[in-house]
């Protein structure tokens, strides 16, 4: 098998120098973590590392997005390519104990975000001082991934009207892969999700006496356990599909013999194929209302499309897959990836421009995969990361 030609591990060295300037910004984010569309210090701290390196920014896109241009040595090709990053933390309690972690209260980059920050602004240090590119880059830092669609807010501030990417690239973070393996593949990579929400309006009671109330704990659980069966027997066996249920709130604690008059389900539907979650909306609803109708009770059902499916353009990947083996060497490039049922908001970005979606790996910390309450990221991955994103750019945009 071929390895990483000398000149393209020479990228990851090169890398390599700017590691501790990048590993002191990456956690100074991570110490100061902010939600979906709060990420303004986040913002600054990118800014002030774009501007120092003589590149113009634009706040404000999407919110707390910002967008920074590197023109390379030419641009007579009129060839673009935009790199994007998330931005966003996660609401949950940081456990960790590292020096660097979130001094925020249920606040944390669990997800590794603040690496994917340090990654593209580490691939914007080694493009704007060489430029040996033909074209223009577009770094998009995107706020709100975390179940805010930071993406569509982008692309509905006007995005791609005012910096128009003839491709897209992102990367996120793996524990589960071995430390610098990149991973993708030629279509789809993540799931589509979906939520909803059954709230049920059943008759309250008294605990002792049950059969003079309609009780809505009951009836939910009900649904529960028939919802669940949605899939299995409503969905071919071939084509991957998820439901899940995160929350079931009814009643008080302290209300002891307090049959409550109403619950309130919320879940998550995931899905690849448009006539699966057609499927799933509909069975869902008609599941949830009809249990409650028979057992004397009203169910009313909120669903919501979140986001779409993650699928790579086939020509993107293969030139994801020729930049990466080159850098990385065959034996650290799995290029026929498995999709995950996870979802990313980078979906809409590829609903808009064709592009390429990968992997990076992590190496897994005891068992701590992405949302872990003790997740840090990995800093020796950084220069892979931005290895790759240059690389790209060099191969997309040749002068």
């Amino acid at each position: 098998m071929s390895q990483a030609r000398a000149s393209d591990r020479n990228l990851i060295d090169s890398m390599r120098v700017h590691q501790g300037e990048l590993q002191s910004l990456r956690r100074a984010i991570h110490a100061d973590p902010e939600l979906g569309f709060e990420e303004r210090r986040t913002g600054d701290r990118i800014e002030a590392y774009l501007r120092a390196l003589g590149l113009p920014v634009e706040r404000g896109i999407g919110r707390t997005g910002l967008v920074a241009v590197i023109e390379g040595h030419r641009t007579d090709s009129g060839a673009t390519i935009g790199l994007r990053a998330d931005m966003d933390a996660i609401p949950v309690h940081e456990l960790g104990t590292v020096p660097w972690r979130s001094c925020a209260p249920g606040r944390m980059h669990g997800c590794g975000h603040d690496g994917h920050c340090a990654i593209l602004l580490g691939a914007a240090k080694h493009l704007a001082g060489t430029r040996r590119f033909n074209g223009k880059v577009f770094l998009y830092f995107q706020p709100g991934e975390e179940g805010h669609a930071g993406a569509r807010e982008m692309i509905r501030d006007g995005l791609f009207e005012r910096y128009p990417a003839d491709r897209v690239f992102a990367l996120h973070n793996w524990p589960s892969l071995p430390a610098g393996v990149i991973a993708f593949n030629a279509g789809p990579m993540m799931a589509a999700i979906d939520r909803f929400s059954i709230h049920i309006e059943g008759k309250g009671g008294h605990g002792a006496h049950p059969h003079q109330a309609v009780d809505p704990i009951l009836i939910g659980s009900q649904i529960v356990s028939m919802v669940h069966t949605i899939v299995s027997r409503n969905v071919d066996p071939l084509h991957e599909a998820v439901i899940s249920f995160q929350s079931f709130q009814s009643g008080a604690p302290e209300a002891l013999s307090v049959i409550p008059s109403a619950a309130t389900l919320h879940g998550m539907v995931k899905w690849f194929k448009p006539e699966v979650q057609r499927v799933l909306r509909s069975r869902l609803i008609e599941t949830a209302e009809g249990v409650a109708r028979a057992m004397g009770a009203v169910a009313s059902v909120r669903y919501e499309d979140l986001y779409p499916p993650t699928v790579n353009a086939p020509a993107e990947a293969a030139l994801l897959e020729r930049v990466a083996r080159r850098v990385v060497g065959d034996a650290n490039v799995i290029a026929d990836l498995l999709p995950s049922m996870g979802s990313e908001d980078f979906a809409f970005m590829l609903m808009e421009r064709p592009g390429a979606y990968f992997r990076l790996g992590q190496g897994m910390q005891e068992g701590r995969f992405l949302h872990h309450p003790e997740y840090d990221f990995n800093d020796e991955t950084i220069p892979v990361g931005s290895a790759i994103f240059a690389a790209l750019v060099e191969e997309a945009l040749p002068l």
